[in-house]
């Protein structure tokens, strides 16, 4: 399960969309993830998908590698869509079982929860997978660059959240060391109910929380021993230069979501 996490990896290949500019995929991946909120007909569904086929295919990273990372939210998944099945009211309902009543738009909305969930899984795990952390780090400065005029943290914000998803991979394998270390002792971590399962995960909790802990505390002492101070005045060795690819991006971009908003207000 640990090893199917795909979030915070890196994929190398040689694609179209490894090479574009890290600032057009930060803008990518927020349209399509609005886009997913956006849809309300098969016709919008469609484009949608179609944008996302395009997007894995000009990717070259397998499909295969990238809906491991819906494995590890399988959970979440069912709940929210028991929940919009349970919860959502309507007028005849098609299944009745005590006060629990199923209307066809709690099934609606179920099945819709299921698709934007997994599909934002698949989008959102493109840009992770396509782009290295320091490159995530340098297009959220650059992109977020206007609000250092307000006084925001921008150059802190960005390092915070690209080593923060550089550290999900580290900690994942750390959790994967920790797990059969304790089952070489006679640890067992799939027997009993979910209480039970939630009481065998406290020694693995421990451990990882120090390791965890132990890990930024070396790195904020490697960054102050080379007296790292920040983005002020700091140069880069290789500076973000938009390219005639990355302008076609933007157009097909807007494209999609001028469409997509469209089909919403005419319903489709």
């Amino acid at each position: 399960m640990l090893r199917e996490i795909t979030l915070g990896q890196y994929y190398p290949a040689d694609s179209v969309i490894h090479k574009l500019d890290p600032r057009v995929k930060l803008v990518a991946t927020l349209v399509y993830v609005v886009s997913l909120f956006l849809f309300k007909g098969v016709v919008g569904f469609a484009v949608i998908t179609a944008f996302l086929v395009l997007a894995v295919k000009l990717s070259k990273v397998p499909f295969l590698y990238m809906i491991k990372g819906l494995k590890a939210i399988v959970i979440l998944m069912i709940l929210s869509a028991l929940f919009n099945l349970v919860l959502t009211p309507g007028i005849n309902p098609v299944f009745v079982l005590g006060p629990i009543k199923v209307y066809p738009e709690g099934v609606r909305m179920a099945v819709l929860m299921l698709i934007r969930l997994s599909y934002l899984i698949v989008g959102t795990s493109i840009m992770t997978l396509t782009t290295t952390p320091n490159q995530l780090t340098d297009g959220l400065e650059t992109g977020l660059a206007p609000f250092s005029k307000i006084g925001v943290p921008v150059h802190a914000i960005a390092m915070m959240m690209s080593i923060a998803l550089r550290f999900i991979p580290i900690l994942i394998e750390e959790t994967d060391l920790i797990m059969k270390a304790q089952m070489a002792r006679g640890a067992d971590f799939e027997k009993g109910n979910i209480i039970q399962k939630a009481k065998n995960m406290v020694p693995l909790l421990v451990p990882l929380f120090v390791s965890a802990f132990r890990r930024a505390d070396d790195l904020a002492m490697a960054m102050e021993a080379r007296c790292y101070t920040g983005g002020a005045g700091r140069t880069k060795m290789k500076p973000l230069r938009y390219g005639k690819a990355d302008a076609l991006a933007y157009i097909v971009l807007f494209a999609f979501l001028a469409t997509v908003i469209v089909l919403r207000i005419f319903g489709y």
